[in-house]
């Protein structure tokens, strides 16, 4: 037993040390392609999508206006302008989603939000924020098109 534990011990601590001698790949092309800092992050404009004023009741024409919602979701992120996009789970505060826009200001972000035909019928409305992250963020799409089966 004592032998397990110190060859586990072993182990562990030369996983470490491997990941702590390995060197760093600096890849600048990728890091120009994605506008990438000298620290591999870049400026977004974080949005959390909270309810609208509109209390449109379900049926018909809020299902149509969410399709409209979801179709245009596609469009900003074939266009490389939105990079993640997701909604929330029942919540207390009844946070709806989040947007996370591949723009530098909250007027570019404002811009893009009034394609959307939720916040143009007031469905949902929108809290911006600038945000700081990784510039790596992007080519999350890329990856998610490859790992997705069906389409809502």
């Amino acid at each position: 037993m004592k032998k397990l534990i110190l060859l586990s011990a072993i182990m562990i601590m030369g996983m470490n040390l491997s990941a702590q001698s390995g060197a760093q790949i600096y890849d600048s092309v990728l890091a120009r392609r994605l506008g990438a800092d000298e620290y591999g992050m870049k400026q977004y404009v974080f949005v959390l999508l909270t309810p609208g004023t509109n209390n449109l009741e379900k049926g018909a024409v809020r299902d149509s206006i969410f399709k409209g919602h979801r179709k245009n979701i596609g469009k900003l992120a074939d266009s490389g302008k939105l990079v993640l996009a997701g909604p929330f789970n029942d919540n207390e505060k009844l946070y709806q989603g989040i947007f996370i826009f591949n723009v530098k200001t909250i007027a570019e972000a404002k811009d893009l939000l009034q394609s959307d035909p939720a916040i143009q019928a007031k469905l949902l409305s929108a809290e911006l924020y600038e945000w700081y992250g990784s510039a790596a963020i992007s080519e999350y799409l890329k990856v998610q098109k490859m790992i997705t089966k069906k389409q809502h």
